[in-house]
């Protein structure tokens, strides 16, 4: 899978905090939170966020994940490319430089 392949860092035009126990993830636009699009991480989805560090790609995300959590590799795999999907999406990541 070529999403797997890439290296990612955080977007610069996303801000993560932790609020009232949860962790979200608010979009900045034009220094003003985008408060129509904020995005709540569960645990496995703040850690891949964690270690969305441009330096690692998918495939050693996806290592450390599998040792992190009592999960298949295949459920894993699945999980990651779709939640990394997704914040492609909403431009909450971006690929990181060479």
């Amino acid at each position: 899978m070529e999403i797997l392949s890439r290296r990612y860092d955080k977007s610069p035009d996303v801000v993560f905090r932790q609020v009232a126990g949860e962790f979200v993830l608010v979009p900045i636009r034009h220094d003003v939170a985008d408060l129509e699009a904020v995005y709540t991480l569960g645990g496995v989805g703040t850690r891949i966020w964690e270690l969305l560090d441009g330096e690692r790609d998918g495939h050693a995300i996806l290592d450390q994940i599998v040792q992190e959590y009592d999960i298949t590799i295949d459920e894993a795999k699945s999980d990651l490319v779709e939640f990394l999907g997704e914040l492609e999406a909403v431009r909450g990541i971006v690929l990181a430089e060479a």
